[in-house]
């Protein structure tokens, strides 16, 4: 089943959106969108409003805009995405709170070097896990912010969060 909230936070009103198996006390993410993100999801007929069922996703996001938690202990929906974007997923997952990396040392972490970028910018693009999967943590070679789906704005407001910009 396909449940859904929203949850307020300072990039705007954030839908999680999840499958929830019976006996399950979380529901399991599939995606979360920020309003107007490029390819963001949108409330479909047939899905269950559940707050209740993203109690602890809604929880950590509240401590990680507090400036109180620096990793996500969520459960993601398996079996999204290619073999190649669950990769280059893998790879933000592990950019640390706080830190930077390029779109080129990504594609090195996932052996897909040269022109190989580019399918990682595509992969980093189609990230369903805004915020949670820190896709915002990628930038240019040259340090300039590039390329996110919510916006350069909220890209640079979370940078910022995370102290990532400093120095810069």
């Amino acid at each position: 089943m396909t449940t859904y909230t929203t949850v307020d936070s300072p990039l705007g009103e954030l839908l999680l959106v999840g499958e929830h198996l019976p006996g399950a006390a979380e529901a399991a993410l599939v995606s979360l969108s920020v309003p107007g993100q490029k390819g963001g999801t949108l409330v479909q007929d047939g899905w269950v409003y559940a707050p209740e069922a993203f109690a602890g996703a809604a929880a950590q996001l509240r401590e990680y805009f507090e400036g109180r938690r620096t990793r996500f202990d969520l459960v993601y929906a398996q079996g999204r995405g290619t073999e190649f974007q669950r990769r280059v997923w893998a790879a933000l997952d592990a950019v640390p709170y706080g830190e930077t990396v390029s779109y080129g040392q990504i594609a090195a972490r996932v052996g897909a070097s040269g022109a190989g970028v580019r399918a990682v910018g595509t992969a980093i693009g189609r990230n369903p896990l805004l915020v949670v999967r820190p896709c915002h943590r990628v930038i240019g070679a040259d340090g300039a912010l590039r390329g996110y789906a919510g916006g350069l704005e909220r890209k640079e407001r979370l940078l910022g969060l995370e102290g990532a910009l400093a120095g810069r």
